[in-house]
């Protein structure tokens, strides 16, 4: 019992401190979430209480099934100009039943359409985001975000457009600046900005909320101008069904959301992931984000996903697990129930502040730096997801940066290597020409070439020409193809050596194939084209086997 005891209070001291730093992180989060996600449920047309409910049942829901540690998942800026958008076209107008079920409908819709991903595995569409593309994306993403709340924080009103036209109406207004929203978003950004330098994941943000909303209420600050969250209602969500009647409406619709929806949860949750962080898993999200917008659904929230800036919140206040998910979703509740009076004293100019201190990481000139040192061509690829997001926005900013990615991998694989294989002199060690070691050695008509990469209908040609310009090059009476590095063969590329056989006069050897291309080379028919003693164990054994069958030649 005493061992029992011990292990106890050992295991407690060890998780203690992440429950107090998830704690904190979930409350500041919270202070982020709910008044946006109240001003998102207004966006999308919906009572401001359908924010509440949508930072409560799929916060919840994601934080016991999702594999981010720290994804925050509640409704977002897109999902919520989707969501309008597909309601606006089905719901009658002033009609509060009506509107609710369509909002049910759409938000199970969307939750159904994740899980059915996932059931079709299609959670691999994430992985087609590369390392610098997702660079660039985040920082595109923080400019955006910054954009977004620095006329909240010097009490501007800017109509929402493009990025650009919402910066140039940002320029054109600063002169209408408030003083006091500017005093009290200042002084409570230098103060986060000041802990963040000397104490990183303190509980000041939440203090700084806390204070500016007593403030807020000790001098009525909304009388003197100053914007404030504003009143919510009370109360908890009401059970509500979806209307089957709609689901052919809202399906189209349904289907963009979800894809908005995975594709935000899954940057956020790979943009926050630290080293040490268990892998954020694609499908295991399709089921969480999916669980999320079903069980939402019946009870009032508008879709949800996973969202950036709240999302770096709780990482930059010191979240490390999913229990911030649940403090976020209990103050959600709490809201609902007692604290609504007091969260709408919160000035929007301090609500700007967190955001915009915790947004900011996302700009990381140094990764681009990195980049650049290594690869200029994806140091290119990470600008251009960035301007993509500036000029296209979030959803079609992440079209680009996965079309972008696919582009790299295409450039990469449509030209694989072709090496001319020569020996080590005086040893019997294989490697390719090259000008470090001049001394390697060949042999009179024979010409070893070893193709590297996945071999299919992309480069398939280009392969063939540059195995086409070698032959021309050497002139050998024997070529050696050394298929070792080659762990696929497609038809078209199949194809091109079968028709390549068959127009030279020039022999051709395979040798060391893979398990996988063997059987393809079987089901062609080309190992009985080429005939037997032509499919060799591996190239020191062509050079073995050419060597005795033909005229002797001294290396070069």
């Amino acid at each position: 019992m005493r061992d029992l005891g011990t292990a106890i209070r050992t295991h407690w001291n060890t998780v203690r401190p992440d429950l107090r730093c998830d704690g904190v992180a979930g409350l500041t989060a919270a202070a982020v979430v709910l008044p946006k996600a109240m001003a998102f449920a207004t966006v999308a047309g919906l009572p401001v209480v359908v924010g509440l409910y949508t930072a409560f049942v799929p916060a919840a829901l994601y934080g016991l099934l999702g594999s981010s540690r720290v994804l925050s998942v509640s409704s977002t800026t897109t999902l919520a100009i989707l969501t309008g958008a597909e309601l606006g076209s089905v719901a009658a107008e002033g009609d509060p039943a009506k509107l609710a079920a369509a909002t049910a409908t759409l938000t199970a819709l969307v939750g159904f359409l994740l899980v059915a991903a996932k059931l079709m595995k299609l959670g691999f569409v994430a992985s087609f985001i590369s390392v610098p593309v997702l660079t660039g994306f985040k920082a595109g993403i923080g400019v955006v975000i910054l954009l977004d709340q620095i006329p909240k924080l010097l009490g501007l009103h800017v109509s929402k457009q493009s990025f650009f036209s919402d910066l140039e109406s940002l320029v054109r207004h600063l002169p209408e600046t408030s003083l006091a929203a500017l005093a009290v978003g200042g002084v409570t950004l230098i103060v986060l900005v000041i802990t963040e330098w000397f104490k990183p994941h303190s509980p000041v943000p939440l203090g700084a909320v806390a204070a500016t909303v007593v403030a807020s209420w000790l001098l009525n600050l909304s009388a003197a101008g100053l914007p404030v969250v504003g009143a919510i209602p009370q109360g908890l969500p009401v059970f509500t069904l979806p209307d089957p009647a709609l689901i052919q409406a809202l399906l189209p619709g349904a289907l963009g959301i979800a894809l908005m929806s995975f594709t935000e949860s899954i940057a956020a949750g790979r943009a926050f992931a630290r080293p040490g962080d268990p892998p954020v898993d694609a499908n295991r999200e399709l089921i969480a984000t999916g669980a999320a917008n079903l069980g939402g659904a019946l009870l009032g929230a508008m879709p949800a996903g996973g969202g950036t800036s709240q999302t770096g919140v709780v990482r930059a206040a010191g979240g490390r697990t999913q229990m911030a998910s649940l403090v976020t979703a209990a103050a959600s509740l709490a809201t609902m129930l007692l604290l609504a009076p007091l969260l709408g004293l919160l000035p929007q100019a301090t609500l700007a502040a967190v955001v915009i201190v915790y947004s900011a990481s996302l700009i990381q000139p140094t990764e681009f730096q990195a980049i650049y040192r290594v690869r200029r061509m994806e140091f290119r690829w990470a600008v251009v997801a960035a301007i993509g997001v500036l000029v296209f926005g979030t959803l079609q900013g992440i079209v680009v940066a996965i079309v972008l990615s696919l582009i790299g991998l295409a450039l990469q694989t449509a030209h694989p290597p072709v090496f001319v294989i020569g020996r080590k002199r005086g040893t019997d060690v294989l490697r390719p020409l090259s000008a470090d070691h001049p001394d390697d050695e060949t042999f009179d008509g024979l010409l070893i070439l070893r193709p590297e990469g996945r071999l299919y209908f992309a480069n398939a040609q280009n392969v063939g020409e540059r195995i086409r310009t070698l032959v021309a090059e050497h002139a050998p009476r024997v070529v050696v193809l050394d298929l070792s590095r080659v762990p696929d063969i497609e038809y078209s590329a199949l194809r091109m050596l079968q028709e390549g056989a068959r127009r030279t006069s020039v022999t051709l050897w395979l040798v060391d194939c893979n398990p996988g291309v063997l059987d393809m080379v079987r089901r062609a028919g080309l190992d009985h084209e080429l005939g037997p003693d032509h499919l060799l164990f591996n190239a020191r054994t062509a050079i073995e086997r050419y060597r005795e069958f033909q005229a002797p030649s001294a290396p070069r």
